[in-house]
């Protein structure tokens, strides 16, 4: 019983993570190994500051 209990709040954390967004650092790490890059990723303030970067640069329809 509580075996399945935790697998289920890991689960539910695991879906939040990607509702909210907390995630896109672990995909692109996943990304980039995958992707046989010759340079190491960013770290990830490095990546935050990038995205943010583009979002700013390329505005899209988003609410705020």
């Amino acid at each position: 019983m509580a075996a399945a209990t935790l697998a289920r709040l890991r689960a539910l954390h695991g879906w939040w993570r990607g509702v909210i967004g907390a995630d896109l650092y672990d995909r692109y790490l996943d990304h980039h190994r995958r992707s046989g890059h010759d340079h190491p990723p960013m770290t990830e303030r490095e990546y935050w500051r990038a995205r943010t970067a583009y979002q700013e640069s390329n505005p899209q329809g988003r609410c705020c």
